[in-house]
């Protein structure tokens, strides 16, 4: 059984979106899907409401709060960015699963 769950809030700083998966044994993954883009790009491009936007230049200083997901996913616009992101928090020590999934409109939010 595949359960999504996104919980999110109206400040774009404070947002935190995060999707819980329920695998057959009950266990929940908490996940977060990151926008590495700008603030213009994010606000005059559009992005993904379950996404939130932390952009790459300040990207170092949220790395202690995704530690606590079990999945982080990362966008931009190409996944250049996004890559960048992901080797950060690897340098980071964040062992857990990371994806680049490449421009934000591959993203498709799940809704319970």
């Amino acid at each position: 059984m595949l359960v999504f769950t996104l919980t999110q809030c109206n400040s774009q700083t404070k947002k935190t979106t995060t999707m819980e998966t329920t695998n057959t044994t009950q266990t929940a993954t908490k996940e977060i899907i990151v926008d590495v883009r700008s603030v213009e790009e994010w606000n005059e491009d559009g992005h993904a409401d379950c996404s939130v936007n932390y952009p790459l230049d300040q990207f170092a200083s949220k790395i202690e709060e995704l530690k606590k997901y079990d999945k982080v996913i990362l966008v931009c616009r190409s996944g250049n960015r996004a890559g960048i992101a992901k080797g950060q928090l690897q340098s980071a020590g964040y062992t857990k699963e990371i994806e680049n999934l490449g421009p934000w409109q591959n993203v498709t939010c799940k809704t319970k």
